[in-house]
């Protein structure tokens, strides 16, 4: 059963307590803030095993698109076999998304603790944190957080005298897309190109180096602390049911105060929207909603306004929750022109391994650029339609997907802007306006 929304003004502020606090990136600051006593504590009063039941009690799901559960994730590791890595996918490359930026930006610590203890349940002495190449601030922050934990004795050997040893290594990407997907993060990680690989097996069984690998979101792992260091029952007061705990919502787009919130799981999408971020930027009303990145579908305002922020009202309404990162769009946007950018995106990003993702971004890219420019085709509708149903569930990894389901969608709800820019060569009245 469903929690009642907590009204705004009353939201948890626990993913971003250090979020615009002073010196918040250094040691001191962070452990005069409460940080690693949770780490303390797992090492002191938990086994690995009563933390991984810990996280499952809690319901924590993956926070970077799946929303696959996470303790449930850490018990496929096979029992015995080391050694074993853990690797925190920090390259956050999903159009709309920066939640994760923040977090390593103001609290680096945070996420070190919070791959400390998911080490530790995990039972690995060696993790890793993919970063992408561009996030320049985020990789000095990191290690210096590094550098000073390893200083304090909460990294290295023999931690806080428990016995337990642990590094942490960071290694940058290199701008490629793909590398989001795990297989293909692995492959770039041991330095090959960033090409995804053929599962099963899954990671947790052979990823890194052959080994059981776990690979977890930044916002994922950060959650931990607060789990181990409060309990199960306490993270759950807040979402729903199937879907517990608080989330990081970043919002761009057409809305007055863009930026990263945390709200709990099952929030209206209107309370985030109107109440959070001021409702639409300079009052122009919204034409759709993509409420996870580019990736998932965009949903018209109406029926988006009707939907909860959480992976079953989102799924059922024809979407996902993917990332969390809303975009509004509104009303004087041509969704021609916004489905063309976003399939040139995934056509330059295709690794081109496979012919249904290779060929056919690149086909979808250049039927919308030809209906843009005015020299659109009667068929081209339902020729789109044919190319996204070609590449859905047909290609190697989930990529090829990430443009054919939206933009089928978006031939679904908006289909009459895209037959009036074919029929009449231009964008349909008051959607070619400023931007």
């Amino acid at each position: 059963m469903d929690k009642k929304e907590a009204p705004v003004g009353e939201q948890p502020r626990v993913l971003l307590h250090n979020v615009g606090v002073p010196g918040s990136h250094e040691i001191d600051t962070y452990t005069g803030r409460g940080g690693y006593q949770a780490w303390e504590q797992a090492l002191k009063q938990h086994q690995p095993a009563q933390i991984v039941e810990m996280v499952l009690e809690s319901g924590l799901r993956g926070r970077g698109g799946a929303g696959f559960p996470t303790g449930r994730k850490w018990t496929f590791l096979p029992k015995g076999v080391h050694p074993r890595y853990l690797v925190c996918n920090a390259d956050e490359g999903e159009p709309g998304t920066f939640k994760d930026r923040v977090l390593m930006e103001w609290d680096p610590h945070g996420v070190l603790e919070g791959i400390a203890i998911s080490s530790y349940a995990c039972e690995v002495e060696h993790a890793f944190i993919y970063l992408r190449g561009e996030y320049a601030q985020s990789f000095r922050r990191l290690q210096a957080a590094i550098d000073q934990a390893s200083q304090r004795g909460y990294l290295g050997g023999n931690i806080l005298e428990s016995g337990y040893s642990l590094k942490i290594s960071i290694v940058l990407g290199a701008g490629a897309y793909i590398c989001g997907e795990e297989t293909a993060l692995l492959s770039s990680l041991e330095g090959a190109r960033g090409h995804p690989k053929l599962k099963p097996p899954f990671p947790a069984v052979q990823g890194l180096y052959r080994k059981p690998t776990i690979v977890n979101n930044v916002e994922t792992l950060f959650s931990v602390p607060f789990i181990v260091r409060n309990g199960a029952a306490w993270y759950r007061q807040w979402g729903t049911e199937k879907s517990p705990g608080p989330k990081l919502y970043c919002v761009s787009g057409h809305v007055a105060r863009p930026g990263t919130y945390e709200l709990p799981l099952g929030t209206h999408m209107r309370t985030l929207i109107e109440d959070v971020c001021g409702g639409p930027k300079d009052g122009v009303p919204l034409k759709a909603i993509i409420p996870g990145g580019s990736s998932t579908c965009a949903l018209p305002a109406d029926v988006a306004f009707r939907c909860s922020l959480d992976y079953e009202s989102l799924e059922a309404a024809g979407t996902m929750l993917g990332s969390g990162a809303v975009i509004a769009v509104n009303e004087r946007t041509c969704m021609v022109r916004l489905y063309q950018r976003i399939a040139s995106f995934y056509a330059h990003e295709s690794c081109g391994k496979c012919i249904p993702c290779r060929e056919g971004t690149s086909w979808a890219t250049q039927i919308l650029a030809r209906i843009e420019s005015g020299q659109g085709r009667p068929e081209d509708v339902p020729l789109l339609l044919d190319i996204c149903e070609n590449i859905t569930g047909r290609s190697f990894c989930p990529l090829g997907d990430a443009l054919a389901t939206p933009l089928s969608s978006s031939l679904r709800h908006f289909r009459d802007e895209y037959e009036f820019h074919i029929r009449e060569k231009r964008c349909m009245p008051g959607a070619g306006g400023p931007q």
